[in-house]
């Protein structure tokens, strides 16, 4: 897919160090290539990506924002299917109490892989998790990898149809593992700096009859900073509304593709398809709620760690 000129900026990007194909210095060279002006690495449960990214050294001419996409599970009165997920961004990636917090979720992700085998090897399904570990070498193996390798070897025709069939939550191959609580995840991410923000909220499942503008509403009490208005699989009636409810809840509107490279070759960094963008005032907006003092050039340290030194927000 061809990069658009008209995109400015993707604030949701996974590296390898989570369930995407490019390294991170691939993801940075490619976010040039596309002409985009600000990108945010948010792999999953960690921030090795964002590391690598910043000890690499990050181009002059291109943006950077440290992130993560942390798997919470919603407070008690909001239950959904599966996991709500929190973006963070402008964080300190040294934080102590976040990097513990990360590598319980990363141990849970780990922990689940086994499991979701042991399904699909009940169904019928030759997979193991030594094929995957082959096949994905030093990736954070994850239910992406599990459906690109059903699609490779002929068992789905598509990356969507592995979750609808098997992958998905309440779907056969389907196994659940821990998540922090969504409250102590902002407060987590605000700890180290930065501003919580929740993700695709159109792709919440809500058990019961509960309305998902409740949600944010409880959330912002909670510390939230932001919503992902522009998502590729919001429609343009639902991202009108996330920019309603932004403005109503003094929260900043960010976006981003959800890319994964070739996990899902149908999404192009910046594009996704059709005319999607995210406007480069989604930026600026958030780094406005990122307190200034906290704010440092994405360049390596000149103690040559590359590792961005912020103080942590009590």
């Amino acid at each position: 897919m061809v990069c658009s000129p008209n995109v400015n900026i993707d604030l949701h990007i996974h590296s390898t160090a989570s369930d995407g194909s490019l390294t991170p210095a691939e993801i940075i060279a490619r976010a040039r290539h596309c002409g985009l002006a600000a990108i945010a690495i948010t792999d999953h449960d960690t921030l090795a990506g964002v590391t690598e990214a910043v000890n690499s050294g990050i181009p002059s001419d291109l943006k950077f924002l440290t992130g993560v996409e942390i798997s919470t599970a919603p407070p008690q009165r909001f239950p959904s299917q599966g996991s709500l997920h929190l973006l963070g961004y402008g964080i300190n990636p040294d934080d102590d109490h976040l990097q513990k917090a990360l590598a319980r979720l990363q141990n849970a992700r780990q922990d689940r892989n086994p499991r979701i085998i042991a399904k699909l090897n009940r169904l019928g399904i030759g997979i193991s998790m030594t094929d995957l570990e082959m096949q994905m070498k030093d990736a954070q193996i994850g239910r992406p990898h599990i459906a690109a390798w059903l699609v490779e070897n002929g068992i789905v025709a598509d990356f969507d149809e592995a979750f609808e069939r098997y992958l998905g939550a309440g779907r056969p191959a389907y196994a659940d593992k821990y998540r922090i609580d969504c409250e102590a995840a902002i407060k987590l991410i605000r700890r180290a700096g930065g501003a919580p923000v929740l993700a695709h909220p159109s792709l919440i499942a809500p058990e019961g009859d509960w309305r998902l503008e409740d949600l944010v509403a409880r959330l912002k009490t909670c510390g939230l900073m932001g919503i992902e208005a522009y998502y590729p699989e919001h429609t343009h009636a639902q991202t009108q509304a996330y920019l309603d409810w932004a403005q109503r809840f003094d929260l900043a509107a960010t976006g981003g593709t959800d890319f994964h490279g070739a996990i899902k070759p149908d999404v192009e960094m910046g594009v996704a398809g059709g005319d999607f963008h995210v406007p480069y005032h989604c930026y600026t907006d958030l780094m406005a709620r990122i307190a200034p003092q906290d704010i440092l050039p994405m360049a390596p340290n000149t103690d040559g760690t590359g590792v961005l030194k912020r103080d942590p927000v009590a």
